[in-house]
């Protein structure tokens, strides 16, 4: 009797309240604490270090980009009369007058007014395709051909590289000298945004890269997400539990995390080799960031049906809605904020690739803006990775402001696909 009366008495011992004043519970709750505020300086490191490591590329690509959307103009004083410009003016008023200013010489006349102008050397201060600018100026004005006029002309790179404080001592020389004759002007380069690639650096222009983007971007999107849509909506609310499924299943989740450059080569081994698309279009292209875009659609799209509480499709087939209407008209609304954040993620990642495409032809030089989807294109990813390899100083500016722009339009279209997942979003 004693032995059960004793392990009981321990037993009453062991459930006592605890003393939350004792030293010893004072230091456990003190050491809690501690470890709860060590946890939260960690994680605000981390977000200071984030934001940190964000700030600095903006600023270095800011630092370095924005003199990418200036330029260098020199003052060239232009005598056209005298400049033996053989172009009738009467054939620039119709359909012909580029062929006209094709055959005017208009080059030699542009290197003779920057000699006569800034001395000997003066034509090599000017941009090579400053007669482009000339040729522009008697395209909007005929009459200009009968008078004399000071044009503003691009500057050689090297002299614009100069006015940005980055360029050889002798380019410095040479605009210090421009620049107190007051000759030199900056103002803003507009042909960046509206021009294609060109070997000159102060003539290239992101025009023609952002074009094939848009292009290839809507190929994308209208092959990978009512594909990936109707894919989920089949694996998730039709498709039977069995071997094959799991099977298809794994194989979309294995296709997700495939490096892009694999979807380069089916891309090259299907569209180019086996179908005999065009190489070096947004049509291929899209096609090819469609084929990796889409396992990232279906998965989330999967993951945004399945969130569909049940009771939503229960009370609609308990109203007498048939299955296909209950995915349609109940499920598929619902999902479609879900869906639309994967479609986010899927776009934002294949507007930044760049191996996929170099796959399949589209690192050519394309000196004009493509006219469809079948036509020769590039990217600006790719247009970046080309500047980059170039080894003219002028186009480091260049570059910096090509991904300023890639940025910029990244932010763009995912601030739409954002508006148009809040607008579609409900709760329940």
């Amino acid at each position: 009797m004693t032995a059960p009366m004793a392990e009981t008495d321990h037993d009453m011992k062991r459930r006592l309240p605890t003393d939350w004043k004792s030293n010893a519970m004072q230091k456990r709750i003190s050491a809690r604490y501690a470890s709860e505020r060590r946890f939260r300086l960690i994680g605000l490191a981390a977000i200071a270090m984030s934001a940190g490591f964000l700030a600095f590329l903006l600023i270095s690509m800011l630092s370095s980009g924005l003199g990418g959307f200036t330029r260098t103009e020199i003052a060239v004083k232009f005598d056209f009369p005298k400049a033996a410009i053989m172009v009738d003016p009467a054939m620039l008023h119709g359909v012909n007058a580029d062929q006209a200013l094709s055959n005017a010489n208009l080059p030699a006349a542009t290197a003779q007014a920057a000699i006569d102008t800034l001395g000997k050397g003066g034509d090599e201060l000017l941009s090579p395709s400053a007669w482009v600018e000339v040729r522009d100026i008697i395209k909007d004005d005929p009459a200009i051909l009968g008078r004399s006029e000071i044009l503003s002309l691009p500057a050689s790179a090297d002299i614009d590289l100069a006015a940005k404080g980055n360029a050889p001592a002798a380019a410095e020389q040479a605009y210090a000298r421009l620049d107190e004759a007051g000759l030199v002007s900056r103002s803003f380069n507009g042909g960046f945004l509206t021009s294609s690639d060109a070997t000159d650096p102060s003539q290239v222009g992101i025009w023609g890269a952002l074009k094939g983007s848009l292009l290839t971007m809507a190929v994308t999107l209208l092959l990978s997400f009512p594909i990936g849509v109707l894919a989920a909506l089949y694996l998730e609310e039709y498709a039977p539990r069995n071997r094959w499924t799991d099977m298809i299943e794994v194989s979309i989740n294995n296709l997700a995390a495939v490096p892009s450059i694999i979807f380069g080569l089916l891309g090259l081994a299907i569209f180019l080799n086996l179908l005999h698309l065009p190489r070096s279009a947004a049509l291929v292209g899209g096609m090819t960031l469609a084929l990796m875009t889409m396992p990232v659609i279906v998965i989330a799209g999967r993951n945004a049906i399945k969130a569909v509480p049940p009771s939503i499709r229960d009370a609609a087939l308990g109203i007498g809605a048939s299955p296909v209407q209950v995915v349609f008209h109940h499920v598929l609304p619902l999902a479609l904020p879900g869906i639309m954040t994967g479609t986010i993620i899927g776009m934002a990642r294949a507007l930044g690739e760049t191996a996929p495409l170099l796959m399949i032809g589209m690192r050519a030089f394309i000196a004009s803006p493509p006219d469809g989807i079948t036509a020769p294109a590039t990217v600006l990813p790719v247009q970046i990775f080309l500047w980059s390899d170039e080894v003219s100083k002028g186009f480091v500016e260049k570059t910096s402001a090509a991904i300023i722009v890639l940025l910029m339009f990244l932010l763009g279209m995912n601030s739409i696909a954002i508006y148009l997942r809040n607008k579609f979003e409900k709760r329940w």
